[in-house]
């Protein structure tokens, strides 16, 4: 027959673990979570229950397992290496009516310890049989499909209310952080970003109010006001609004302004930070931003005014004197007159520099030059945007690690 399964509440109350080996320091975790007592009665223990004993958040009694030590528990996990151990505390624990979790013999177990996850207020356990692996796979599934929100995102009687500001990342679906998924799994309406991972809006349901808010290049553009119009508009129709951008909503992305037009009309505005292009598209391209003994600091520009126009607040000397490394947003177009900037005001014309275009999509590709050159070899390949440009010693790294992969190819 199948096991009857609760879910324990057991704060407060003791809860006996005999054996301190890796199963012991596996489920000990977990009992703290629920609020256990937790006494672990073991000759030895692992490094890890060594800190929780340190810390004071588990009794420990360094001795083998004695009959008596039962008393008082309302649950009993046998996990030594001994089956002859296993089988006398679980004698004990049956002879006491306490329940017992045989970590050797699930068919001898009283109790077996489910697969379990938790995703906020939801609380998932698999048994499958008393098989651990198999049971470890289905929750994995569930729990993965509970935090997407491809399960139970728009069923939910307490779905998020207002505008969340999510960021999706540098453009492959699988960037966008887990909670920012989840939120795009519950939305009502979702305003896009260009450069947000388009890829992730096939998954919409069919009844989300999807709005291009995408602001091409010298080409069609919503304007910023517009924007913010319709996040509030539509939050106050009582629908839950996902602003979906590229990259970070407050790298670049103008999410202070959304957020403050979202105070103003009184809509609660959640912020969900993305994995910044001007870091992941460079690593996805191989680039370090920083390594040591070649770059202890990084800047990110937005190159969307030339260099030389009244609009920049960019102090471009001090980049050029500057030994880190420049990573340039919205660049490709203004290249030449950022170059220039730097080689008079004393960069080397040596500097490498690398522009990666579609950087983490399978459309990716780059080209590496030097500071001198780099214009006119990016023109040269037709690179458009979006792109990085990468500009210091790092690129240098890149290059080494990619040398080393090289050598070692067969």
């Amino acid at each position: 027959m199948g096991p009857y399964l609760l879910g324990l509440r057991l704060s407060g109350r003791r809860v006996l673990v005999v054996g301190g080996g890796r199963v012991a320091q596996r489920r000990v975790p977990a009992l703290l979570e629920a609020g256990a007592e937790v006494t672990v009665v073991s000759p030895g223990v692992t490094p890890a229950l060594d800190d929780l004993i340190a810390a004071g958040r588990v009794t420990w009694h360094a001795r083998p397992y004695e009959v008596g030590d039962c008393d008082g528990a309302w649950l009993v996990q046998a996990c030594t290496d001994d089956r002859s151990v296993n089988t006398a505390v679980a004698a004990e624990a049956e002879a006491k009516r306490v329940w017992c979790v045989r970590a050797d013999d699930k068919d001898a177990s009283a109790a077996w310890t489910p697969a379990s996850g938790r995703v906020e207020e939801i609380s998932v356990a698999v048994t499958a049989g008393g098989d651990p692996r198999r049971a470890a796979g289905i929750r994995d599934a569930v729990v993965g499909a509970l935090r997407d929100g491809t399960v139970d995102a728009r069923r939910n009687r307490t779905k998020p209310v207002g505008v969340a500001l999510v960021g999706g990342g540098p453009g492959d679906p699988g960037l966008i952080t887990v909670r920012g998924r989840q939120l795009l799994a519950q939305a009502d309406v979702v305003v896009a970003d260009r450069l947000a991972p388009r890829g992730l809006l096939d998954e919409l349901a069919p009844d989300v109010e999807l709005i291009d808010a995408a602001k091409v290049p010298y080409g069609r553009a919503l304007s910023q006001d517009t924007i913010n119009e319709l996040l509030v508009d539509r939050a106050r129709q009582g629908k839950f609004v996902v602003r979906l951008k590229g990259g970070d909503p407050f790298v670049f992305g103008r999410g202070g302004e959304e957020m403050i037009a979202c105070a103003r009309s009184g809509i609660p505005v959640l912020v969900v930070p993305g994995i910044t292009s001007a870091v992941a598209v460079p690593a996805a391209a191989g680039v370090p931003v920083t390594h040591r003994g070649v770059s202890q600091e990084f800047h990110v520009i937005s190159v969307h005014v030339a260099p030389d126009d009244p609009k920049s607040t960019v102090d471009w000397p001090a980049l050029a004197r500057s030994q880190g490394t420049l990573v340039l947003l919205m660049a490709v177009e203004r290249l030449a007159k950022v170059a220039e900037v730097l080689l008079r005001e004393g960069r080397s014309a040596e500097t490498p520099a690398m522009v990666v275009q579609d950087g983490t999509l399978p459309t990716q590709r780059a080209v590496i030059a030097s500071l001198s050159t780099v214009a006119d070899r990016v023109s040269a390949a037709g690179i458009r945007p979006p792109a990085i440009v990468i500009v210091g010693d790092v690129v240098r790294v890149g290059q080494e690690v990619e040398m080393v992969r090289a050598e070692r190819l067969p």
